[in-house]
């Protein structure tokens, strides 16, 4: 099993993102793009995750807790209303007694007793954000499927086209932050289709809900209590702060949080607009890379091909040490060049042993502050990749592989588990524990121990023995 990531920007798209989740106290905090992309299947923990970075505003939503009871005054109007048999009416009264409640925490937070008033006190409950909150994807998503969607030939035509549009604005971006304007760009395609779709939930209204409702109450009251303060700063109205249902916001789906802490007035218009002003959009997340760890002059990593008999548990983003000593263990590049100075590096292999393997360095470890999901950091370097002139994959993705959806993967994590192949707790998702379990079972029947889960490999170990 593994921990879920925080998107710093993004919310579901669901990528939330595509939309997808950074958590409390990770650097980033996004939860859930808004871009047409696919969500990864990867869950976000603290985003960012992408499975986990240093502390940060909370970027992306935390895992569920236990649902909190409603205040008192919340309970009490919901029991004067049931009665009437309308439950709509009384969750609506048991909001507006929370949203009540809960203004008193924002003055005591300083917020002007004005935008309480007129921000907090207009905030609506929208029950499709619950529904969207508690949906979970059945199908997981292979790396080649969610990189088909992700770096399509058309999000690179449009990449390369919002490139030389925005030239001035990129490159001064990446002159002041040290993160090359492809990147920033990819970002930008990744997180909402280079501003085509933000989203369509007012950023109050989604983050009322979602602190009302409970299951990430304080996450989302303090991404709450953001929302106001920015209004009250003056940086942008509260009906033009637009996002996923999951509160990300604007062109590259900042959280609240980060935006507070992150987004830049590069125009100097007086007010950080990332919804209207490219200047600021671009500024905003390159200076969130920047003071992420993004690496000035250094690539994210490079394509390689490892050598016979690789031992795939070293195949973490755990096992870090220096371009020198991988090459020395036999990783070659493609084109027979020597490896990227990296620093501390890392082999990983999206799809096991039969597709890609990277070497990839702390620029990409970076991406994954952004949202912790290894497929989402892979589709942007990729895409920055090709939106700067460079080549596509060399090596092809074992496309015949049948993806699992969530409950064969919990059959298999418990399969696993009751053979002795201690896998964690069964939940659906490919963490590092699921895939060392996996690696011991491939071991003892003399497979290529790789973690990487299929239906073969389930039916292989569901068969009696």
């Amino acid at each position: 099993m593994q921990t879920r990531p925080l998107h710093p920007l993004s919310a579901p798209s669901f990528h939330l993102s595509t939309a997808w989740w950074l958590v409390l106290g990770t650097a980033i905090a996004v939860s859930g793009c808004a871009s047409a992309t696919p969500p990864d299947a990867t869950p976000r923990t603290a985003p960012r995750t992408a499975q986990q970075p240093a502390a940060v505003p909370a970027p992306t939503a935390p895992a569920a807790a236990t649902t909190p009871a409603v205040s008192s005054a919340a309970a009490a109007a919901t029991a004067a209303v049931a009665p009437t048999g309308n439950a709509e009416s009384a969750e609506q009264a048991a909001f507006v007694a929370w949203r009540d409640q809960f203004s008193t925490q924002a003055l005591a937070a300083n917020i002007r007793p004005e935008t309480v008033r007129t921000v907090l006190g207009n905030a609506q409950l929208l029950p499709r954000v619950v529904d969207l909150d508690r949906a979970q994807p059945e199908f997981t998503r292979t790396p080649w499927a969610y990189l088909d969607s992700a770096v399509s030939a058309q999000r690179i035509a449009q990449g390369q086209a919002k490139r030389a549009e925005h030239q001035a604005a990129l490159d001064t971006a990446a002159a002041r932050y040290g993160v090359p304007a492809p990147v920033i760009t990819a970002i930008w395609g990744m997180e909402s289709n280079y501003g085509s779709n933000f989203g369509t939930f007012r950023a109050v209204d989604a983050l009322a809900t979602l602190a009302f409702e409970g299951r990430r109450r304080t996450w989302a009251q303090t991404e709450l209590l953001a929302v106001l303060r920015i209004v009250d700063q003056g940086d942008i109205a509260a009906d033009r702060m637009i996002g996923s249902w999951a509160g990300a916001m604007g062109h590259t789906q900042f959280l609240p949080s980060v935006f507070l802490t992150y987004a830049v007035d590069a125009d100097g218009d007086g007010h950080r607009d990332i919804w209207g002003s490219i200047p600021d959009v671009t500024a905003s997340t390159a200076h969130f890379l920047s003071r992420m760890g993004w690496q000035r002059g250094q690539p994210w990593g490079i394509e390689v091909q490892l050598p016979a008999g690789f031992d795939y548990a070293r195949a973490e983003l755990s096992t870090r040490q220096n371009a020198t000593a991988w090459a020395a263990e036999g990783v070659r590049a493609l084109d027979g060049q020597a490896l990227p100075e990296l620093g501390e590096a890392s082999v990983i292999t999206p799809a096991g042993a039969r597709g890609p393997a990277f070497l990839v360095g702390a620029n990409f470890r970076t991406i994954l502050r952004y949202n912790n999901s290894v497929n989402y950091a892979l589709g942007v370097s990729l895409l920055a990749r090709q939106i700067d002139g460079g080549s596509p994959i060399a090596t092809a993705w074992p496309r015949d592989i049948e993806p699992l959806h969530r409950d064969q993967l919990r059959q298999l994590q418990t399969a696993l588990n009751d053979k002795g192949f201690s896998a964690g707790t069964p939940d659906g998702v490919m963490g590092p524990a699921t895939r060392a379990g996996l690696r011991r079972f491939q071991q003892s029947i003399g497979a290529v121990a790789d973690g990487y889960p299929t239906v073969t490999l389930l039916e292989r170990l569901k068969a009696p023995q």
